[in-house]
């Protein structure tokens, strides 16, 4: 092979554009073609292109997800999204059921949080559950790390959070025996338990990491969290090269907030999951700054972290996209476009850390919008970006 190696200046693909009243607005022009690589990534097809089902869901979901495909059509990512609109107040469930059917279809999808409304029939089943389930999405990964430019009580976190996706808590069983009395069901079983424990050590060893922490209940509920609990003992058996502790819910959460470095990578059923994901949120700066991803053993789907809809401030421009735009980096490293997923996320982290341009969530007076042009306008400044692996 050559030396020399096709570069593409980013500053001939993104050009500003002035607009009304001289304000300055950056928009693509025409993707170049670019030098056909050797490597293919697994759901490429029509040309290189990916097809990725896009579920706007509720709340500020909808527009967050908006500004996600105006900057991937700015980057000229080679994504085309199959928008399928989910309405969580129909009773229904013909509307997951096409998501579902799209996600099979296309391998992957990026998704918006959508309601679960407590105050609906208990028949009602959560759709974000549905999908998860359908799809035998078992892990729910979090990487919640310090960010440069967010000013936190703790500095220097680094917590990989394997949550249990499809039973515990979440299987949606219960029923009330007589009027006053209510069963509800925690499903823990074997074969899961065993799973996820096995994906949070491979985890943990192909990414370097040194200590897998299982959080669990297992002193009160000793049949159902002590069989989580053994099966993660018999996994980390096969892995002496990775120390493993256990840790009670309750302290956990109590050592999450008082000194979250000791913590590595965590692996729990799904409820404490839940619970954990959000204190750990929260400890590096909110809900609009951590991505979430949904694996299984065929299918991917990637959202926040923390799965809040965000009703309160829909519509309203005030919105952190950071998490939601994070969300969308670890899709496109999930199908192999890895420069671009690497050129945008350095895009936000400038924005965060050199420009300091945050949303009101941060302290900050920016609007979701400005934070999207700024992050734009990174990308730009960002210099040339190689065809290898595009």
């Amino acid at each position: 092979m050559s030396a020399a190696r096709s570069v593409l200046s980013l500053s001939k693909i993104l050009q500003p554009w002035t607009g009304l009243k001289g304000s300055t607005v950056m928009r693509p022009v025409m993707c170049t073609r670019r030098e056909k690589s050797s490597y293919t990534p697994p759901p490429a097809k029509y040309g290189g292109r990916h097809t990725v089902t896009l579920i706007p869901g509720d709340g500020i979901g909808p527009e967050l997800l908006n500004h996600a495909q105006e900057l991937f059509r700015f980057c000229c990512v080679p994504v085309d999204f199959e928008v399928v609109n989910v309405d969580s107040s129909l009773t229904s469930e013909d509307e997951i059921n096409n998501a579902v059917t799209a996600i099979r279809r296309n391998g992957v999808a990026l998704k918006g949080n959508i309601e679960t409304n407590h105050n609906l029939p208990p028949s009602h089943k959560s759709r974000n559950n549905l999908l998860r389930t359908s799809l035998d999405l078992y892990a729910n990964v979090m990487h919640c790390q310090t960010l440069p430019g967010v000013q936190t009580r703790h500095k220097d976190i680094d917590i990989i959070i394997i949550r249990e996706n499809t039973e515990g808590e979440y299987s949606s069983l219960e029923h009330e025996n007589v009027p006053g009395v209510v069963e509800s069901l925690k499903i823990i079983t074997r074969v899961n338990s065993l799973r996820i424990a096995e994906y949070a050590f491979r985890q943990a060893r192909e990414k370097g990491r040194r200590r897998v922490t299982a959080v669990h209940k297992a002193n009160i509920m000793k049949l159902g969290d002590g069989l989580f609990l053994q099966c993660c003992k018999e996994v980390a058996a096969g892995y002496p090269d990775i120390t493993f502790d256990n840790m009670i819910v309750d302290n956990t959460t109590m050592q999450l907030v008082s000194k979250p470095q000791q913590f590595d990578v965590m692996v729990m059923p799904n409820l404490y999951g839940n619970v954990v994901s959000n204190v750990c949120a929260g400890l590096v700066g909110g809900p609009g700054l951590v991505p979430g991803a949904n694996y299984g053993k065929d299918y991917a789907v990637f959202e926040t972290a923390t799965r809040n809809t965000g009703k309160s401030i829909a519509n309203k421009n005030i919105a952190n996209p950071t998490a939601t735009l994070l969300a969308s980096c670890l899709m496109l490293d999930h199908v192999g476009l890895h420069d671009y997923a690497s050129m945008i996320r350095k895009a936000i982290l400038r924005t965060l850390s050199e420009t300091r341009l945050h949303t009101a969530d941060l302290g900050g007076q920016g609007t979701t919008s400005e934070v999207v042009q700024s992050i734009m306008k990174e990308v730009q400044k960002g210099g040339p970006l190689t065809s290898e692996k595009i």
